[in-house]
């Protein structure tokens, strides 16, 4: 049964090419670790690949693999069949990208850059989606994902919410700014991480983002910075109160976010054009940029969200939000949290 099966003299010449490169990876890893050993999945899943293996050794050829190498190569971990799988389909996700040419900010050594655990997550999820793919490394990259934050993203979507706002940002902002605004959007924003009931009252729904502020800087993005939750700023001799308000460390501006628990309305537009314009006048310094409005509510009629953000010359986007269809129950937490064991596990033994 452990016996190598002799496919040809030019199979066992290319087990010894890969024995021979996996232990001059293994040397340079203990500078460059991830690098060096993604750079090698890289290469032996192209060589998979090019070679058509799978359809040249039959349909055993990754158990065979496996078996072989693990033979040839004692006291490693990373050739487990279902691993040689990924490394296949990690070069022919990525193999039609123009290498070294920029794709978004992603280039080749970004790409090997990323841990294996979470580049495996995003195979599963984008499936051949190489748009989508390329997405979620390049937001790994630049967030610095924890492979449970990446989880969380990649459960909720992001990928299709990501600048999804409606707006009026070109219209209102200088063009360098408003393509960079508009990307800072989402719609929906998930809101995932509360434990509360959908018909809740509006100042519950305000009271419980704060007191989850982490996990809500989480689903603004990373530049965002939280200032205060109905801010107050007195306009002569009254108060006026912005439900949260954040300062955006990368626009240089404040964002003035407004919460509703109903259905937008126009009316909502006005509302929050005038506190856009109260923290321009009294709480934005000289070398803030303009700030900016942003309407979270319950649901609304695209169409008329359009419209309504044409009636102002005030920076504006509109989303959704979505919370948790069911709260869950300590056994499903505990399940979720066993998941993320096994996962980890995983990743050790086969990589």
């Amino acid at each position: 049964m452990g016996d190598v099966i002799h496919y040809g003299d030019a199979y066992q010449k290319w087990l010894k090419e890969i024995s021979v490169r996996y232990s001059s990876c293994r040397i340079k890893a203990a500078v460059s670790v991830n690098r060096e050993l993604i750079s090698f999945y890289w290469s032996l899943g192209k060589e998979i690949v090019e070679r058509e293996a799978e359809k040249r050794y039959g349909n055993d050829f990754y158990n065979s693999l496996s078996r072989d190498l693990k033979k040839l190569i004692p006291d490693t971990k990373g050739f487990a069949s279902s691993n040689l799988r990924y490394m296949a389909k990690f070069y022919s996700l990525y193999s039609t990208i123009n290498f070294p040419q920029a794709v978004g900010n992603l280039i080749e050594d970004d790409l090997f850059s990323v841990p294996w655990g979470h580049h495996r997550l995003i195979m599963d999820r984008c499936g051949h989606d190489t748009s989508m793919a390329v997405f979620f490394v390049r937001k790994t990259i630049e967030n610095n994902w924890s492979r449970v934050v990446l989880m969380n993203f990649l459960d909720t979507d992001l990928y299709t919410r990501q600048g999804k706002a409606v707006s009026n940002f070109e219209s209102t902002l200088p063009p360098q700014q408003s393509a960079f605004v508009q990307e800072m959007t989402k719609d929906p924003y998930v809101f995932n991480f509360l434990t509360i009931q959908k018909d809740c009252k509006e100042s519950q729904l305000k009271e419980a983002l704060v007191n989850n502020v982490i996990k809500l800087l989480m689903e603004f993005g990373k530049g965002f910075s939280f200032v205060g939750k109905e801010y107050r700023i007195p306009i002569e001799g009254t108060d006026e109160y912005v439900d949260i308000l954040f300062y955006h460390l990368w626009l240089h501006c404040y964002v003035v976010v407004e919460v509703k628990v109903t259905a937008f309305s126009s009316r909502d537009i006005g509302q929050t054009a005038t506190y856009v314009a109260i923290v321009d006048d009294r709480v934005r310094r000289k070398e803030d940029n303009k700030s900016i409005g942003l309407i979270i509510c319950k649901s609304k009629n695209n169409v008329l969200a359009r419209y309504a953000v044409g009636t102002t010359n005030e920076p504006i986007g509109i989303s959704e939000y979505e919370l948790p269809r069911f709260l869950p129950s300590t056994k499903e937490i505990e399940r979720e949290l066993s998941n993320i064991e096994v996962l980890d596990k995983a990743e050790e033994e086969e990589s």
